[in-house]
């Protein structure tokens, strides 16, 4: 069980870093943070909207691997016998 424990945190740690920048590499909608930190250069660098669905699908996918993992872990813990 301290292996599979071990993997799930490693997993976490990983998962939760790709979600904040797939995040962070969304187009912004409005005068948000996005269009703080050069709000011209997103739109040209991110117009492709093919490139804007792969980034919506890869952040679903690492947001339900870091969601199994957290359940997981959570499992781990309530069930672990000493």
């Amino acid at each position: 069980m301290q292996i599979l424990e071990i993997i799930l945190q490693v997993l976490l740690g990983l998962t939760s870093l790709l979600l904040i920048l797939f995040i962070l590499m969304h187009k912004g909608r409005g005068g948000g943070l996005s269009d703080m930190f050069g709000g011209g250069m997103t739109q040209a660098v991110s117009s492709s909207g093919s490139a804007e669905r792969v980034l919506n699908y890869l952040t679903i996918v690492v947001a339900l691997v870091w969601f199994l993992s957290i359940v997981g872990l959570g499992l781990i813990t309530k069930f672990q016998v000493i």
